[in-house]
């Protein structure tokens, strides 16, 4: 195993040379796990582990165990926005250093394919692996596949096929996980079902994530890519949550959605609407009447697979666009390829960072808001405190509680129609002060969710308070104590997330 750390106190150093582990210096790497996407939290752990295997994970952090307080965070690609990837002067496991070793396998036989792939693997790594090797592709992405299998499989997973296919947390079906008491188990729904359901959305609490079994199905060859408009935000939602409730047979495979500001900006304006390069967005269509300050623009795929003609996947697309009450001639569609469209997002990462915007603070906010609270929360925080965009995406898009197990440790809204609402800022150039100001405008909007009553959770959630986790979690959070007490009785995992205090070392671990 290979550690890498920089000086410190004559303690902390000693502390170090009784874990027993292999010490190499790289001050490149320690400063890396000291930040993350986010760039608002920096934290310096006392040394970064790069395992390369499960063995590994359980050694680290069955050392860990034996000190005073050294706690173990695992850190994937680092896009965590909070500082949840990081253990300040504990040990940071870089989950990306592992050799990537992918396996198709077919348990059982019956032609069911499946797809075991590291933790520290990123979905893109994975994507390209399956449709090139095998021609088939896991159901569930996120936006952004350059995170990583364990990163998203620890708090959800979320894109525009959830409401179809569920959430990746829903889409896999076997785990190997390192828990804090460094043990390496195998789990799954029969096979130590509390830890596997524990680990999924877990916040990184109960285990590391070292492997995951992935069901793959054929990749789908072409898809058919649109994105249409609305001026009412009641008729966008409405379209939505009828898209995302229909039959899977007559349903699109993705749908997602945003709102854009009513102007020419080029970040928070028309201009982020049109799909095919040259494609003019023409304000001169919007209705007239008095205008609010947002326009809403809904975005579906339907994918087409080998088997299936052209002609089929027009009918189809045709007839439920059809039925939409969007502006008519505000329409922009184009035909791509399968990876080509899942890798969209990375058209726009190259471009960030070509500006510098990549590696600006990013004062994320991302929510669960109940479909019977949207419309109040779009007229309050969306057309009201952010009525001039927040220069960046503000996405807002319908999927289904029934399509998550209530085993996994995601906390979800009440109702079964829920919205995703991902307010991903950029920051360039405004250093900390604006920084600041945006993480404190993010604490008014969840203030003012709190304040009106809806019914909501925070996504990738960061709070420092007890009370706090207790409100998130719920009727949920007496298992969540119960579980933290089974698998990480001395709460070494994940301290980035501040929910658990680090406490001595008990006999039992100190033998192991």
């Amino acid at each position: 195993m290979m550690l890498a750390y920089m000086d410190r106190a004559a303690a902390a150093a000693t502390e170090r040379d009784a874990l027993e582990l292999t010490v190499v210096t790289a001050d490149a790497a320690e400063c890396a796990a000291a930040k993350d996407f986010g760039g608002l939290v920096s934290a310096r752990p006392a040394a970064v582990v790069r395992p390369a295997s499960a063995d590994d994970v359980a050694s680290a952090i069955r050392a860990a165990a034996r000190t005073t307080h050294l706690t173990v965070a695992a850190r994937g690609n680092g896009h965590s926005v909070a500082g949840q990837a990081m253990s300040d002067g504990g040990l940071v496991l870089d989950m990306r250093a592992r050799r990537l070793q992918m396996k198709l396998v077919s348990p059982g036989g019956g032609g069911a394919a499946f797809a075991d792939v590291p933790g520290g693997a990123l979905w893109e790594e994975v994507l390209h692996w399956a449709v090139s090797n095998h021609g088939l592709a896991p159901a569930s992405w996120t936006d952004y596949l350059r995170l990583t299998v364990g990163g998203t499989l620890s708090n959800g997973g979320v894109s525009g096929q959830s409401f179809r296919y569920g959430p990746q947390v829903s889409n896999v079906v076997e785990l190997e996980v390192v828990t804090g008491e460094g043990e390496c188990r195998v789990c799954s729904p029969s096979s130590h079902p509390d830890l596997f359901f524990a680990v999924l959305g877990g916040l990184g609490q109960f285990g590391v994530i070292t492997r995951a079994r992935i069901p793959l199905s054929p990749a789908p060859r072409t898809v058919r890519w649109a994105r249409v408009v609305y001026a009412s935000f009641a008729e966008y939602a409405a379209d939505a949550e009828w898209l995302v409730t229909r039959p899977s047979e007559s349903a699109f495979d993705y749908v997602e959605g945003f709102a854009f500001v009513r102007s020419d900006d080029p970040v928070n304006g028309w201009p982020s609407v049109p799909i095919p390069a040259g494609a003019r967005f023409d304000p001169s269509l919007l209705p007239a009447g008095e205008p609010g300050p947002l326009l809403y623009c809904l975005e579906v795929a339907l994918y087409q697979h080998q088997q299936q003609q052209p002609d089929d996947v027009d009918e189809r697309m045709g007839e439920m666009m059809r039925r939409l009450k969007y502006v008519r001639g505000l329409e922009y569609a184009a035909d791509v390829g399968y990876v080509e469209f899942l890798s969209r997002v990375n058209r726009v990462e190259e471009e960030a960072r070509r500006s510098g915007s990549w590696d600006a603070p990013h004062p994320w906010l991302n929510l669960f808001v109940s479909a019977r609270d949207i419309a109040d929360f779009d007229r309050a925080v969306l057309a009201g405190m952010l009525a001039d965009g927040i220069d960046g995406p503000m996405l807002i898009y319908p999927m289904l509680k029934s399509k998550w197990d209530p085993n996994t440790s995601v906390a979800l809204p009440e109702g079964e129609v829920f919205y995703l609402v991902a307010l991903l800022r950029f920051c360039p150039g405004g250093g900390a002060a604006a920084a600041e100001e945006l993480v404190a405008q993010n604490g008014a909007i969840v203030d003012a969710c709190r304040r009106n009553g809806y019914d909501f959770k925070t996504y990738f959630p960061h709070y420092r308070a007890e009370a706090d986790w207790a409100r998130h979690f719920g009727p949920n959070w007496a298992r969540f104590l119960d579980r933290k007490a089974r698998y990480d009785p001395l709460a070494i995992l994940a301290p980035g997330q501040k929910i658990f205090a680090r406490t001595p070392s008990s006999s039992r671990l100190d033998r192991s």
